[in-house]
């Protein structure tokens, strides 16, 4: 059986806090990922429209104020609601959401991502009771006026409670982080966000706070800094920059590759495992975050909506008139600061163990392909026999970055391979479907996708693209072609 450090074992133990707190971000990050469309075009709208706009219009603008207070807040709930229970959910969390809107005078994003789970979850249970229970022919009229009437108390008990309450908790939070922005110390951010993001956690606090908040400033003043205090692509590049110049030689092997994806295409996961495999630069991170929030305060800029993927090309497309500057100048400045903080803890740091704890890693892995068929351990301590391989699951937080890029490596590579027959596809942890013969999934994220999937086979990795799991996963499925 492969050591932990090759797979992960099949024992059961209690989900750590820090898996539960990502599943909890997961979820809400796919409430918004599927409409980020919607946000981006409601950015475009008042980038170009609003009087500040690169094309001011006051008959488009019209637009504005509407799509940010009932569009996108019914988005999210009515995909909220449907993650939970299907259709019905959908319907159910978008009937409790306008109770929401029209009885607040913010736009309700943290309240519609709390309602539309909720509408899922009533309309789910009460499903459930009745399950068997409903005499044949009046299925129809009981599917429809459960949800008539159970959507009508969640709307008035939305209207009348819960969005007053919402409201207050919003403006309590907003007045909290509006008070550092007014003293100079929204910088400080970055002690939170950064060791955060590399734990997973970036789309609690991204997706899940920053975006509410930008979209409510942005309304107010047509841009918001809120969209820039962790999804700066500036503090990955110095990083990856660092370890291509002054990493160890698989780092800087594989760094410049990070590089491309990472800065261009927004996928911040591939440069989580270089800070992890050197904890120390973390700091070098968190001084390039605080760097980048200090200059975008400094030039009072801001974008008009979130840029999702964090790419440079979604930060220079949101970019309002007149921010420029401070945008481009907040992200290269991040970016050196990173750059000469890590350097000069690798520099420190450099010593022949570097390479030699990636020698030992390859080593690792020749050794573990030696046991041929045996991947890893499920949840009976058995092993998995490639020869019944026909899916394989890449997974990770949100399903649509870091699994996507892996999957779509993995599946060229069995091309080359003349491997045709394997599915290979991404997926957010726990929406893998039942029919995948191996999960792969980063290492941090191991503790959620087995909570997820408790007796599935979990191959765990540090790296989507050249991790030596993925190279022997591949070496042992062609040898069973041959």
């Amino acid at each position: 059986m492969a050591s932990a450090e090759g797979y992960q074992q099949g024992e059961d133990k209690k989900p750590s806090i820090r898996a539960k707190i990502q599943a909890m971000g997961g979820f809400l990050t796919n409430m918004v990922l599927p409409n980020i469309g919607a946000f981006i075009a409601w950015g475009i709208l008042t980038a170009l429209f609003i009087p500040t706009g690169w094309l001011p219009n006051e008959h488009f603008a019209e637009m504005v104020g509407p799509t940010i207070t009932f569009l996108l807040p019914l988005l999210l709930a009515y995909t909220g609601g449907r993650m939970v229970a299907g259709q019905r959910g959908a319907v159910m969390g978008s009937i409790g959401a306008i109770g929401l809107i029209i009885g607040s005078d913010i736009p309700m994003f943290l309240g519609a991502m709390i309602i539309g789970p909720l509408g899922g979850l009533i309309i789910k249970k009460f499903d459930q009771l009745i399950e068997n229970k409903v005499p044949a022919g009046f299925e129809m009229i009981v599917n429809n006026f459960s949800i008539g009437i159970l959507g009508f108390g969640l709307m008035m008990i939305s209207y009348q409670f819960i969005g007053p309450l919402i409201q207050t908790a919003n403006e309590g939070m907003t007045a909290a982080i509006q008070a550092l922005v007014s003293t100079g110390f929204l910088p400080l951010l970055s002690i939170i966000n950064e060791p955060a993001k590399v734990l997973f956690l970036n789309n609690v606090i991204d997706q899940g706070i920053y975006y509410p908040l930008g979209l409510q400033e942005s309304l107010q003043i047509g841009q918001s800094i809120f969209f820039t205090v962790a999804s700066n692509p500036g503090p990955g590049l110095g990083l990856l920059l660092a370890f291509t110049f002054f990493g160890a030689k698989v780092a800087r092997r594989t760094a410049p590759g990070a590089i491309i994806i990472h800065f261009f295409g927004g996928i911040h996961e591939l440069y989580f495992p270089y800070v992890l495999m050197k904890p120390l630069t973390i700091i070098g991170m968190i001084a390039g975050g605080m760097s980048g929030i200090a200059v975008f305060s400094f030039f009072d800029a801001g974008l008009v909506a979130g840029p999702s993927p964090g790419s440079i090309f979604s930060y220079l497309a949101l970019t309002p008139r007149g921010n420029f500057l401070g945008i481009i100048a907040g992200v290269v400045i991040a970016a050196a600061v990173t750059f000469v903080i890590t350097a000069f803890i690798l520099k420190l740091d450099k010593s022949k163990e570097d390479d030699a704890a990636f020698s030992s890693s390859l080593e690792k892995s020749q050794a573990m392909k030696a046991e041929g068929k045996q991947l890893m351990g499920t949840a009976s301590n058995e092993a998995t026999d490639v020869t019944k391989v026909n899916k394989i699951s890449f997974v990770c937080d949100a399903g649509a970055g870091s699994s996507a890029l892996g999957a779509t490596t993995f599946r060229k590579k069995l091309q080359k391979k003349g491997i045709s027959d394997i599915e290979v596809k991404h997926y957010r942890i726990e929406d893998a479907p039942d029919a995948s013969d191996i999960i792969v999934v980063h290492k941090n994220l191991y503790d959620r996708a087995k909570m997820a999937h408790p007796n599935k086979n979990i191959i765990t990795i540090e790296s989507y693209l050249n991790d030596p799991k993925l190279s022997e996963l591949l070496d042992s499925l062609s040898s069973e072609e041959k």
